[in-house]
């Protein structure tokens, strides 16, 4: 059974009738203040009664109607539909105000012109108790009708108590007669005819009807004598009664009751007398009874004054006699009622002073109790405070020592690693170069294409290709014999470890196939521009100035290479290659000699019986003896200084040079393609030359103490010489000359006066001056700025 059922067979259902306008909230608000009070909270549902006009026609877009029985039965159907939302959405306020005081609400929305009635069946067909109206004024819940609440009130059924309310009080009631068989209807009573109403129908009824008039202070029934229709009577503001209107006349049974309890066949006089004995007995209720007896003088002068009136009728003095019988013993009743409730109200305040000592000793406990939990707690925070202070020492401790430990591990697994890697570099060979594949090396050359085969010896085939994005060329030994591998493996060991500007830069290997890769070399080899093979153009001398500079730098740079000095032991224009600024680097080391001793003096020797070089470049003491050493090269090198000034085979050469520099006619042996030789310098360079060459090792000139200083005093000659030979002889532009130099600059900067010099030039005259050299006025900083567009275009004219 749900929980609406259950308030329909166990509660109280109250049907208030409502409207659209704002009076019916009134009606809501005062129903849901009283009735539910009355009956008690969750025992009261609600049932909120809508009545609109009967739909007999449907609007048309033009305004007129047409009858709802000759539109179609669908577009009826959606108008009848959109009436009933527009309804709901009107009702729907009242709802929300529902489930917000936490009422159960029903609403019923009946279609009829008949308002009266249709309300009247949805009483009866639900058997309601209570409804509740609106007041039948101008504005009200219906405002069509100036007399709708009277009529509803004599519509509805007896059983059915209704309440109309006026601005949100309560304005009459008809009360309910289950035993009556026709319909009653509400009409005020007037207080000035009650005399005569009563007097015509009290002897026709059998039992009296009772109404309420509430007057202050104290509320006092009236008797109305009954009348051939039932009557609606008014009520007063309940506001102004001191005791509640539920407790002493909310009901007809209580009031019945307070009527016939001292009900007695005396006067008045002696009805007076009894309450006055009450009085003197109990004192508290004193102030009621005087009210009762001023109250009894008074209807007592107005009864005198109505039988005046009445020219002395016996019926109306018999009329008045019962009427204050009836009301002293109502006052008899009320004072019964106020005793009960203060002896109910002495034994309520007996129990709760009971009540409050047994709460004052409960509290007491338990303030006992706190304390003790107080104690007992400050006594654990103090624990708590000395157990996490040494729980945060031991965490600092252990913190420390994981600390500890975690650097110790750190540094054992350091060197650990240290030490796993020294003995992986010593267990294995280091490659410091790149492992070519024979497949890369065999697609990049094309399939060993012959146009693509730049060079042959007798140790293999040289081919210019592009190997992973680079220019390179390789070189691809005939055969990987015993004697073959070995230079293979020294040329690659050696290569792989030392790096020099003036020694050929190995890339990579594939040494499963005895392939070495190097840088391209865009000029090939000394001897081939030596030799003009190939229709290249000569090498001007200055430039033989350079290389003979750069050549003797390469030497000096192996001889003294660490751990283990090497010997080049192949030195021959053959093996100096040239890049595309005509630099020279050193190649081809595939039988040099690794030293075990230091070189620092001439006399370290290695001995190898088997002879290795190239005739005319082998040191002459090498091959009567066998010894090798650093000697060795320096007489190779002074053959490639002779060749360089001569451009001649070297067979003999020596001699030849001797005879010329003897007889003073150094040019007549020069190289007449180099162009136009300083004599002197040329000169000093062949003698320095032909000492290299002396038989004896120990008459040989030593490479870094005797001749490269001798080198870098020709290297100013043949720098002035490159740069007027490069910028031609109307000299360089004047943009290109340092203004403190006079000369064309090496590294142009701009200085803070705007103008520009060589960097070494500018900053020797910055340490000692702070005015500028060209306009002598002081400048705002030293800073430099780099010329790269000047030094870009200086670097292209060189090149040229």
């Amino acid at each position: 059974m749900s929980k609406a059922d259950d308030l329909k067979n166990n509660g109280c259902v109250v049907a208030l009738a409502i409207t659209c306008s704002k009076k019916s909230k009134s009606v809501i608000k005062w129903a849901s203040e009283n009735l539910i009070q009355d009956e008690g909270f969750g025992q009261v549902s609600f049932k909120l009664l809508h009545v609109f006009p009967e739909i007999t026609t449907v609007p048309t877009p033009m305004g007129n109607g047409i009858p709802i029985a000759q539109v179609r039965d669908d577009v009826a159907a959606a108008y009848r539909k959109e009436i009933e939302w527009q309804t709901n959405e009107k009702l729907l306020p009242y709802q929300n105000y529902c489930i917000r005081r936490k009422i159960q609400a029903e609403v019923v929305t009946i279609e009829s012109d008949d308002v009266v009635n249709a309300i009247a069946d949805e009483i009866a067909k639900s058997n309601i108790k209570k409804l509740v109206i609106g007041a039948s004024s101008a504005g009200g819940v219906f405002s069509r009708a100036q007399t709708l609440s009277p009529r509803i009130s004599e519509t509805c059924p007896g059983f059915c108590t209704v309440y109309v309310i006026a601005k949100g009080k309560l304005a009459s009631i008809r009360p309910s007669d289950p035993d009556a068989n026709s319909i009653k209807r509400d009409e005020p009573i007037d207080n000035t005819d009650r005399f005569s109403n009563f007097s015509s129908s009290y002897t026709t009824s059998s039992q009296p009807d009772w109404t309420m008039q509430i007057s202050s202070p104290v509320m006092y029934p009236q008797f109305v004598p009954p009348s051939p229709t039932r009557q609606f009577q008014p009520v007063s503001p309940m506001n102004n009664s001191p005791i509640n209107s539920r407790t002493s006349f909310s009901e007809n049974k209580s009031l019945s009751y307070y009527i016939g309890e001292h009900e007695d066949d005396g006067n008045s006089s002696s009805s007076f007398s009894d309450i006055t004995d009450q009085k003197s007995k109990e004192s508290s209720f004193t102030s009621m009874i005087t009210d009762g007896h001023s109250w009894t003088t008074d209807q007592s002068s107005s009864l005198n004054a109505s039988t005046d009136f009445s020219s002395g009728s016996q019926t109306n003095i018999n009329f008045e006699l019962e009427q204050l019988r009836m009301e002293l013993r109502h006052a008899q009743g009320m004072y019964a009622m106020a005793q009960n409730e203060a002896l109910d109200a002495s034994r309520k305040l007996n129990g709760l002073q009971h009540q409050r000592l047994e709460e004052t000793m409960k509290l007491n406990e338990m303030n006992l109790k706190e304390e003790e939990a107080k104690e007992l707690a400050a006594q654990e925070k103090i624990r708590y405070e000395a157990a996490k202070k040494e729980a945060e020492y031991a965490k600092e401790c252990a913190d420390k020592e994981a600390a500890l430990k975690a650097a110790a591990e750190k540094k054992a697994t350091r060197d650990a690693k240290t030490k796993e890697k020294l003995e992986n570099t010593l267990a294995s060979p280091v490659h410091h170069y790149q492992e070519f594949t024979w497949e890369e090396i065999y697609s990049a050359t094309s399939s060993l294409s012959n146009d693509l085969r730049i060079g042959m010896g007798s140790y293999g085939t040289v081919y210019k290709c592009i190997l992973r994005h680079t220019n390179a060329a390789v070189k691809i030994l005939h055969s990987m014999a015993t004697s073959r591998n070995k230079q293979f493996e020294q040329e690659l060991e050696i290569l792989s470890t030392i790096r020099h500007p003036n020694l050929l830069t190995l890339l990579g290997a594939c040494p499963t196939r005895g392939c070495l890769v190097y840088e391209y070399m865009e000029n090939g080899s000394l001897e081939e521009r030596l030799f003009r093979r190939n229709n290249s153009p000569p090498i001007p001398w200055y430039e033989r100035y350079r290389i003979a500079r750069e050549v003797a730098s390469a030497l000096i740079f192996l001889h003294n290479s660490k751990p283990k000095p090497i010997i080049h032991r192949d030195l021959k224009p053959a093996n100096i290659l040239l890049d595309h600024n005509f630099v020279s680097k050193i190649g081809d080391v595939g039988l040099s000699t690794m030293l075990n001793s230091d070189t620092t003096s001439a006399a370290t020797m290695y001995k190898d019986t088997s002879p290795v070089g190239t005739l005319c470049y082998i040191d002459p003491e090498y091959q009567r003896t066998g010894l090798v050493s650093p000697k060795s090269d320096v007489y190779a090198y002074g053959m490639v200084v002779l060749q360089l000034l001569t451009a001649k085979p070297a067979i003999a050469l020596a001699r030849t040079v001797e005879m010329a520099l003897d007889d003073d006619d150094v040019a007549r042996i020069l190289d007449k393609e180099a162009g136009s030789w300083p004599i002197e310098e040329t000169k000093e360079l062949a003698e320095l030359a032909l000492r290299c060459t002396e038989l004896r090792h120990r008459d040989r000139p030593d490479l870094r103490t005797h001749i490269l200083p001798t080198l870098e005093k020709l290297r100013m000659v043949s720098m002035k010489a490159h740069d007027l030979a490069v910028l031609g002889p109307t000299g360089p532009p004047n943009h290109f000359i340092c203004p403190l130099l006079k000369d064309v600059m090496n590294d142009p900067c701009v200085a803070a006066d705007g103008y520009t010099y060589d960097r070494k030039a500018i900053e020797e005259w910055l340490r000692e001056n702070n005015t500028s050299p060209v306009t002598n006025l002081p400048l705002l900083s030293k800073s430099l700025i780099p010329n790269h567009s000047l030094l870009t275009a200086i670097m292209q004219q060189k090149s040229a």
